[in-house]
């Protein structure tokens, strides 16, 4: 584990992840998925499932909602459809964390930090929604699953995004709902931030994270200070 009063005042960059970190959008994840499914003639599935299979990028998404048996063409009519749908439903119940927007706000003041957020969400639809709720403008860099030949926890999105801020990866701290987040962070060398809500799977036994946030704004007092925290 990092501790806190070590690695924390070092930090020069830091990249979210979006969705169940920055922003709640797991009902209209939700309804699209099910949308989709009825479209193809599937019985709907409950939302404890669907929210299962977030967090790996939306063709792994469609396809796991759709089962193994789904053939390609299957998956891929159900890939297009979803993204339709959810292209046009994307902000009829998503919203941001609570503290999010206090949290950014006061982190941007920070001329020594660079934000940036690297989602496994589709990026263009990740920048509208970022740009719908007024702060995409906080972000040096905004690059989702689409981005790359990779998706995380490949660490080619983090390396990437580390040259642009001009930070070495130890100097950096990845901010997540899963575990997906804790093996980017792990195989890019920089320090894992997991926060306590969200919707995202995590094992927190087979992928511990550094430090663990009740909400975002915890972020900012320990970029300030340094205090001590202990992991949950």
């Amino acid at each position: 584990m990092f501790m806190v009063q070590l690695g924390f005042p070092n930090v020069r960059a830091l990249i979210f992840d979006l969705d169940g970190t920055l922003i709640d959008s797991k009902l209209d994840l939700i309804l699209s998925v099910n949308a989709m499914l009825r479209q193809l003639g599937r019985e709907e599935l409950h939302e404890d499932i669907i929210s299962g299979y977030i967090g790996r990028g939306a063709p792994t998404l469609v396809a796991k909602a759709l089962g193994p048996q789904a053939t390609q063409e299957e998956c891929q009519r159900g890939l297009e459809y979803f993204l339709t749908y959810y292209e046009a439903h994307k902000m009829d119940n998503t919203c941001l964390y609570p503290g999010v927007r206090e949290a950014l706000d006061q982190l941007s003041q920070q001329p020594q930090l660079a934000m940036a957020v690297l989602t496994n969400k589709p990026v263009r639809v990740s920048v509208r929604i970022l740009e719908a709720l007024g702060l995409a403008q906080k972000f040096r860099a905004i690059y989702g699953g689409n981005s790359f030949e990779t998706k995380k926890p490949d660490p080619e999105g983090m390396r990437t995004i580390l040259r642009e801020l001009e930070a070495a990866p130890e100097r950096a701290v990845l901010v997540g709902d899963s575990e997906v987040d804790v093996q980017t962070a792990r195989n890019t060398g920089s320090i894992a931030v997991a926060v306590n809500y969200g919707f995202g799977v995590h094992d927190r036994t087979a992928y511990p994270a550094d430090i663990y946030l009740d909400r975002l704004t915890d972020l900012v007092a320990l970029l300030s200070n340094g205090a001590d925290t202990h992991p949950k």
